[in-house]
């Protein structure tokens, strides 16, 4: 909620629906001019074209890579292709694109992190299955979650991931909005280090 709103993954088109009267109960839809998406996959960009659709002045925007290989041949509009670093704003909220490619999937990664508010989108970092998750926690994020990834084991493990994960812990964000489950409150640098403990040693002991 911005002089030039944002949303950051649509949800699957057959979603649509929900996600846009969810919209609607904050503001008039057609008032969107950011959508974007960490990396190419149905759950975040499914319903993209239904958005630009209906919003007609939103622009589209995902990673300079994700956005020449994927989104500028799905999107009904160009997409605007974001560097790592490169920073915008929406109007009271100073936005970041830090790009990580394969944490956790996808050489098209990324993540978006609110400056103003110490907010980091974190995507599919910390999901959390089932429909019970409250909006907001400072509770334990860690747990669930891996109890989430282990059986999908839907990490790229890529060589470069402990340094990706350090570089949004050094950050220091205060909130972690996760695409899948429960945001978390509190010493959001902190949780990702330990995250980053936590798959290094599963390295280790595969290895």
């Amino acid at each position: 909620m911005d002089d030039e709103p944002l949303l950051f993954h649509t949800g699957w088109r057959f979603t649509f629906p929900k996600v846009v009267e969810a919209i609607s109960k904050l503001m008039p839809i057609d008032k969107l001019r950011h959508v974007g998406l960490s990396h190419f996959e149905g759950d975040e960009c499914g319903a993209m074209n239904e958005f630009l659709n209906v919003a007609p002045k939103a622009v589209p925007f995902a990673s300079a890579i994700g956005s020449m290989i994927s989104i500028n041949d799905f999107a009904n509009r160009p997409a605007r292709g974001l560097e790592d670093g490169e920073e915008f704003s929406t109007g009271n909220h100073r936005l970041q694109w830090i790009y990580t490619p394969h944490v956790p999937h996808g050489w098209d990664c990324g993540v978006i992190y609110d400056k103003t508010t110490g907010t980091l989108f974190c995507g599919d970092l910390f999901t959390q299955g089932g429909d019970k998750c409250p909006p907001v926690t400072e509770s334990d994020l860690l747990g669930p979650s891996e109890i989430f990834r282990k059986p999908l084991d839907y990490f790229a493990h890529a060589a470069a991931m402990e340094g990706i994960i350090e570089k949004l812990a050094a950050l220091n964000p205060t909130t972690l909005a996760c695409m899948h489950g429960s945001a978390y409150r509190g010493d959001g640098g902190a949780l990702l280090r330990e995250l980053s403990r936590t798959l290094a040693r599963e390295r280790m002991v595969s290895a």
